[in-house]
């Protein structure tokens, strides 16, 4: 991140923090890693097996009669635009009552609404109705509940369209999967975001001297001297191990030499 003591705005260096992602790659990984682990751990411990079960429907509109083809096309189009319609009359308040009471259950018509849901099948004239439950045999008892009491209640509100039973539902043997392969990837990408910020903001926020282009390019000082690396690579680190070497430069000689001095002065 550098700063234009003139301008009053500030560069951030997109190949600098690219490079500080990259050497942190490993702590990113681990915590993406670390958050996954928990979101599936928590997503196993808090699934609850639900049970779904779906009956088929037709809608038929009666108020066309069947002669030449272009006649059928048309009933067929208004039929599968009915099946909207049918689905609001499914989650009305009077037919869900009226599902409780000939089902026997137990549930208010607000609760068994999020249990029920309605899709039609390929933009036809058919479509299911679907009944998710804790309870398998439940599940399908509200579902084939459900396809009896709908076509009274459409024939009693839309005159001249029929709703007729395609197949009715059966109990389901298996449950639904838990969602636990979704909830650990988002809690991985989660961790993957939350470690790359954090990264991205200590490296902004970093205002420690690394090298002669960090100051030309942050403060636009020119650069007089350089102070070698003497334990670096080259000949500065032949000349650094033979300096130690002799024992100018260890602790033993510095020791000697204070020494010496101290029995000078006495």
């Amino acid at each position: 991140m550098n700063r234009d003591t003139n301008n009053d705005f500030i560069e951030i260096d997109v190949l600098r923090l690219l490079r500080a992602l990259w050497h942190r790659a490993w702590i990113i990984v681990l915590v993406a890693l670390l958050f996954g682990s928990v979101s599936y751990y928590n997503a196993k411990k808090s699934y609850v097996p639900m049970y779904r079960a779906t009956a088929l429907l037709y809608v038929n509109s009666g108020s066309l009669s069947v002669g030449s083809t272009s006649i059928s096309l048309s009933e067929m189009s208004t039929s599968a635009n009915l099946v909207s319609r049918y689905m609001i009359v499914m989650k009305s308040r009077t037919t869900l009552n009226q599902v409780i009471a000939r089902a026997g259950l137990s549930y208010s018509y607000g609760s068994l609404s999020g249990m029920i849901t309605a899709s039609q099948v390929e933009n036809t004239e058919f479509f299911n109705i679907t009944a998710t439950s804790r309870d398998p045999e439940e599940a399908a008892l509200i579902a084939n509940t459900m396809a009896e009491v709908l076509p009274a209640r459409v024939e009693d509100i839309m005159e001249g369209s029929t709703v007729k039973v395609v197949d009715y539902a059966v109990v389901p043997f298996g449950s639904t999967g838990a969602n636990t392969t979704s909830r650990a990837a988002r809690g991985m990408l989660i961790g993957f975001v939350l470690a790359s910020a954090v990264i991205i903001l200590l490296e902004l926020f970093d205002e420690q001297i690394k090298d002669e282009n960090y100051l030309i390019q942050t403060y636009n000082l020119p650069m007089l001297a350089e102070i070698p690396d003497l334990a670096s690579s080259g000949k500065g680190k032949k000349y650094y191990k033979s300096y130690y070497a002799y024992g100018y430069g260890s602790h033993s000689y510095a020791s000697q030499y204070e020494s010496a001095a101290e029995r000078k002065k006495s």
